[in-house]
């Protein structure tokens, strides 16, 4: 096999941040050019220092490691800008994936933005496109959602937002909260067509291709395991809204049964009705 051309673009530069995607499950999915700036920046900042030494042992790579991580990220993201606009390069790797998705690296992205620091992708696995191709649902249009978290009141407002969302939907849920997830879902988009995607590249990874009400099913018989990546179709294009024969009023109530406060209540239901806010106020006052 020819070996890339790693000076054609790649030199490491000095004073640069290196957003270097790791393999998600499945060490042979690391790239070429990952391991060559693996190799060639002077530090590397890392979500788990003990799971990245593990991956850079594993490449017969010796770096300088710091730890970067949500609960540091105040204090440690400053001292990594410092060294690189001091002249050192560094390379962010999460602990699987790509990093800044859904991970405290936006946020070092985000002070080297503001510091004036060289900031450089080197692309590779994602969790979320990689369950997204392998769902079977529309792929053109999608939305990433993450993690929901909050309390039952915040979960319920977020997900009736989404109600309406025609876009294929994204989520990550870990093994102990999906069933609460999954009803979750169920409650509030109805029976859509989903994939359950967990141990992605992994020996037993596993695609389950079903409905939300059969998901639920399954998984009150069977224990989770693992990571997952759940891919949800959108709305229906000609189905209709929950609200269709609702007044603004009996609208706006549902959502504060929810546990939306009244103001967001009623900014929701102006975004269902797309129209603004002031309209739903003069109708309430009619």
């Amino acid at each position: 096999m020819k070996e890339p051309n790693f000076e054609e673009k790649n030199k490491i530069e000095k004073g640069t941040l290196y957003l270097v995607a790791t393999p998600i499950g499945n060490l042979a999915d690391i790239s070429y050019r990952a391991l060559k700036v693996l190799e060639g920046v002077d530090f590397v900042a890392a979500e788990d220092t003990r799971n990245s030494l593990k991956l850079l042992t594993y490449f017969g790579i010796s770096k300088p490691l710091v730890s970067y991580f949500e609960h540091n990220k105040r204090e440690r993201g400053p001292q990594i800008i410092k060294r690189l606009q001091d002249g050192e390069s560094c390379a962010l790797i999460t602990d699987a994936g790509t990093p800044a998705i859904s991970d405290p690296g936006e946020d070092l992205v985000r002070l080297c933005a503001e510091n004036g620091v060289s900031v450089t992708s080197i692309p590779g696995a994602c969790a979320a496109i990689t369950a997204l191709t392998l769902s079977g649902l529309d792929t053109r249009k999608f939305v990433f959602e993450g993690f929901i978290s909050g309390s039952k009141s915040e979960v319920d407002a977020h997900l009736n937002s989404l109600k309406n969302e025609k876009r294929t939907m994204i989520f990550y849920e870990a093994p102990h909260r999906l069933c609460e997830t999954l009803g979750n879902f169920y409650d509030h988009f109805g029976d859509r067509k989903t994939a359950l995607c967990r141990e992605i590249t992994k020996l037993n990874e596993e695609v389950k291709r079903i409905k939300l009400s059969d998901a639920v099913e399954y998984y009150k018989e069977n224990d989770p395991r693992g990571e997952y990546v759940i891919v949800i179709e959108g709305a229906s294009e000609d189905g209709e809204c929950f609200w269709k024969d609702m007044t603004v009023q009996e609208q706006v109530d549902y959502y504060i049964s929810l546990g939306m406060p009244k103001m967001d209540a009623i900014k929701e239901t102006a975004r269902a009705r797309g129209v603004g806010k002031s309209v739903i106020y003069k109708q309430l006052l009619d």
